[in-house]
């Protein structure tokens, strides 16, 4: 299990395309966000998205979460009418996934619900950037094992896996993210939207606003 530290006040180009390689290649990697350390995968690799559910101890039938770069790439995953592209517009990027339904496509997006997807854009400048190299979605979910809370503490994270038969791949270390928490949940597959999970006052609020 390798770990990579960055900067948290620049983006280091040369090893955040080190990462995007890594990913590219099929490793499963712990990646710091805008909400909270998340477990990240090629959503098209059938084995390294396997290979999350592994290392949390995730039950098969919870899906994944996913991260797209723009909403042009979240176009090509899931349906967007008119109505649901303008509240995207005002959430996205931001700390508010969205369930919308999944569009049919020759590239399965594994660790998803059959019918739809749960998707986020998220605002944070090396993973914004990570995104960008890369150019493909994100399979992600929270660092923990299934059941307990998010670790957000860099030494407990290194110390849950270091020892696991199953482990991540490679750990970047952006150092501790606070009181983090995972992002709010907004069904959009529904007349009026429906908050899943609440986590943010902030999104709270405008949610609320919205219906």
């Amino acid at each position: 299990m390798e770990i990579i530290k960055l900067n948290p006040k620049k983006i280091e180009k040369r090893k955040l395309k080190t990462v995007a390689d890594l990913l590219k290649q099929g490793k499963v990697i712990i990646f710091p966000t805008d909400t909270v350390y998340g477990i990240l995968a090629d959503t098209r690799n059938k084995k390294a998205v396997e290979k999350i559910y592994k290392i949390k101890n995730r039950p098969p039938r919870k899906p994944l979460s996913v991260f797209a770069d723009n909403l042009k790439i979240a176009k090509k995953m899931v349906k967007i009418n008119r109505r649901q592209g303008e509240k995207l517009k005002k959430i996205w990027p931001g700390k508010i996934t969205a369930i919308l339904n999944k569009k049919k496509s020759k590239t399965e997006i594994h660790g998803t619900d059959k019918k739809t997807i749960a998707i986020r854009i998220p605002n944070y400048a090396p993973l914004n950037f990570l995104l960008k190299e890369i150019n493909f979605p994100l399979a992600q979910t929270s660092v923990n094992i299934s059941g307990k809370p998010p670790l957000n503490n860099i030494k407990k994270i290194i110390k849950e896996f270091e020892n696991k038969s199953c482990k991540p791949d490679l750990i970047v270390d952006i150092g501790n993210l606070g009181k983090g928490k995972p992002s709010l949940i907004l069904d959009l597959t529904t007349p009026h939207p429906k908050i899943i999970r609440t986590c943010f006052a902030e999104s709270c609020s405008f949610v609320k606003a919205q219906e």
